[in-house]
């Protein structure tokens, strides 16, 4: 793989795609599953698992120089955040600038979701703003509920094919994935409090 590029290695037997930017050296700097920003060894990064280089349309990617210093100055971060700042945010960024995840928009389409963090922010009233965090709440609800059944599907499989001894280190990894739904979860409680019919804040 060429330096400077960003490269995706599938998790949890597919369930999640994991990204990072490789550095040219044998490693890679990414995300690490929702603790900080580390400097791995290629092997460490893709765990035996098929790593592919995610391709851009010509012309949209920064230097590679820039791409490298970007994802360098960001190593030993610790603001990982399922939504809006994940493993995926984090590599599309030091390629363009711009923090995207086709992850996350996959589960809520941008736009909506986009407009509703935004009114959010700047805790605007306006009867149009109320529909579109109306609409957003009702696709977090149905994020939850599909990750929520992923989770359960997931830990079955494993504990009938592994056994409890096992199990323990996919407990914890599951764990980790609570913790991502909690985020959803709070998320959604904030947008429900903010833009509730008949409230006026």
């Amino acid at each position: 793989m060429p330096a400077a590029a960003h490269l995706q290695v599938p998790r949890q037997h597919g369930l999640f795609l994991h990204h990072g930017i490789d550095l040219g050296d044998g490693s890679v700097a990414h995300y690490l599953e929702g603790r900080e920003i580390l400097r791995s060894p290629l092997a460490e990064f893709s765990r035996g698992e098929p790593v592919c280089e995610v391709p851009y349309p010509a012309g949209s990617c920064s230097p590679v120089g820039v791409t490298l210093r970007r994802a360098m100055g960001r190593l030993g971060e610790q603001n990982y955040n399922l939504l809006f700042n994940n493993c995926e945010h984090f590599a599309h960024w030091c390629k363009t600038g711009r923090h995207r995840s086709a992850q996350v928009e996959s589960w809520l389409p941008a736009a909506v979701f986009s407009g509703a963090r935004l009114l959010l922010r700047q805790n605007n009233h306006l009867e149009k703003g109320k529909e579109l965090a109306l609409r957003s709440l009702a696709q977090l609800d149905q994020l939850r509920l599909s990750l929520q059944e992923k989770l359960e599907a997931e830990l079955a499989k494993a504990e009938a094919r592994w056994g409890e001894e096992r199990f323990a280190a996919l407990r914890l990894a599951a764990q980790r994935l609570a913790d991502q739904l909690a985020e959803v979860e709070e998320l959604e409680e904030r947008l429900r409090r903010q833009f509730e019919p008949g409230e006026d804040r």
